[in-house]
């Protein structure tokens, strides 16, 4: 009987921590939501005015690319660019929309051979984007967030 009162005892006093409710921080809770976030992609991408009553996540980012590109190609095709060799290459673009909607050439990736023949290619490009409309940035859970993308630009002179 003196055995079980001990042992009984010796649960209690043991397993008083079993009760206890651990707190634990809103940092904590924070930087764990943090981690389950994919941060590589975001619930609506940034969009325009003449985008935006696309549903479908995929069409409204391509209408968004489509926009940008098209407002490009207009630009260069008013230039009148003269060159002494047929260009053809595919200008890599990469750009960045910060959370205010405000866009942003990060870099420019085209061949040696376009740069020859049009030298001023790079401002022309970073030109073109300057008339482009509003952007709305893109969201992620409920807020408006930067976001990088690589445009391609294809740049076909005969």
């Amino acid at each position: 009987m003196n055995r079980i009162v001990c042992l009984l005892i010796l649960v209690f006093a043991t397993s008083c921590n079993y009760f206890e409710k651990k707190k634990v921080s809103p940092e904590d809770l924070l930087e764990e939501e943090l981690q389950t976030f994919n941060w590589n992609e975001v619930d609506t991408y940034p969009t325009f005015s003449n985008c935006d009553s696309i549903t479908e996540k995929e069409d409204s980012k391509i209408c968004f690319q489509n926009t940008l590109v098209n407002n490009v190609n207009r630009f260069l095709e008013n230039q009148n660019l003269a060159v002494s060799k047929d260009v053809n290459d595919t200008i890599r673009l990469k750009i960045i929309i910060n959370n205010k909607g405000v866009l942003e050439v990060e870099s420019i990736k085209r061949q040696p051979e376009t740069v020859e023949e049009i030298p001023e290619i790079d401002s022309l490009l970073r030109q073109s984007l300057k008339g482009i409309p509003k952007i709305f940035p893109a969201i992620k859970r409920g807020q408006q967030v930067t976001t990088a993308f690589e445009l391609p630009v294809i740049v076909k002179i005969n």
